[in-house]
């Protein structure tokens, strides 16, 4: 018999990254990293200057972040106990969006702070990726956690049937990103895991899943 299956994203989900970003910018760069709701391209400008840092350069420090200094990322509080928790009854995967050749990286970092979990990697929006693993699985039930309303867009088109959680676990951002719940494209909206674990739960299951 088929397990639920749980589709979730890495940064702002499971793990901190823009925080750690930002220090690194401002530590190795001289570049400041606002985190106030800009589009991720405009938000960081060189000390000095008010001039924002063009798209091109923009990309590749946040590759060279992902290169170096991945080990400095924390767990989102409550992330890894929800998802020993959640795979109990399901299965975990995360479908994050990094290079390929960045795939070993992840999967070690995350092995390295408690969550075993299958890693897939995809670069633009994750529905197609996110249907082809629904496919894979074919799970008795599925959901799919992300922190950016264009990522529960693309699977709704592309996976209408698959539950949706729009989730940001940090703070500093997530009043000042676009609501894929507002957009109509999640099913709810909810930024910490206390009370993300049993609306999943619930949503799985059903209310009488006695707390699984």
């Amino acid at each position: 018999m088929s397990r639920p299956l749980v589709v979730t994203d890495c940064d702002e989900v499971l793990l901190h990254m823009v925080r750690h970003f930002a220090d690194w910018l401002g530590r190795e760069h001289d570049i400041d990293f606002a985190l106030e709701g800009n589009p991720f391209a405009q938000s960081m400008t060189r000390r000095g200057s008010d001039e924002a840092l063009d798209e091109k350069e923009v990309w590749a420090l946040l590759g060279s972040f992902f290169d170096t200094e991945m080990s400095t990322q924390t767990p989102i509080a409550g992330a890894v106990n929800a998802i020993a928790e959640l795979q109990r009854d399901a299965d975990v995967v995360v479908l994050t969006n990094l290079a390929d050749h960045r795939y070993e990286s992840r999967r070690a970092q995350l092995l390295d702070l408690g969550i075993t979990a299958k890693v897939y990697t995809n670069q633009g929006p994750k529905g197609r990726a996110l249907d082809a693993i629904v496919q894979e699985y074919s799970p008795s039930s599925a959901l799919f956690i992300d922190d950016l309303a264009v990522h529960h867009a693309s699977a709704a088109k592309h996976s209408p049937a698959i539950h949706r959680l729009h989730f940001c676990g940090e703070p500093a951002i997530a009043p000042h990103i676009p609501c894929a719940l507002e957009a109509g494209n999640a099913h709810a909206r909810i930024d910490t895991w206390d009370d993300a674990l049993h609306w999943i739960q619930n949503t799985l299951y059903g209310e009488n899943s006695n707390g699984r």
